[in-house]
């Protein structure tokens, strides 16, 4: 098994890329394994790692198709549904409550 070759943050060669950098490129890894990494020390734990792949051998990202789009905007409408209400909240409700911030408000008030 090869190493990595392992670079420090911000001085990785041109012609590599982070998976982000890719996706702004509109770009995608395309099977490819990991090139390399960038590592960022820290103090008190070890280095904050990324991966990097090869710019040269991305492949363009796959178009929407229509399906997709209607699969992505129904798991996102479902997101919105409050589990305790049943109701729209207008935005993502949160999982770390579980429930809209009506729902939260009124069960603090039922618990005082």
């Amino acid at each position: 098994m090869a190493t990595l070759p392992v670079y420090r943050w911000r001085l990785a060669p041109d012609g590599y890329a982070t998976y982000r950098q890719l996706r702004a490129l509109g770009l995608r890894p395309g099977g490819q394994d990991v090139a390399a990494q960038l590592e960022r020390p820290r103090r008190k734990r070890g280095p904050l790692v990324a991966y990097l792949y090869r710019i040269d051998a991305a492949k363009p990202v796959r178009p929407m198709t229509p399906a997709k789009r209607a699969a992505l905007a129904k798991a996102n409408t479902a997101r919105r549904i409050c589990p305790a209400c049943r109701r729209d909240a207008g935005y993502v409700v949160p999982t770390s409550l579980g429930m809209c911030g009506l729902c939260v408000a009124s069960e603090e008030q039922y618990a005082a």
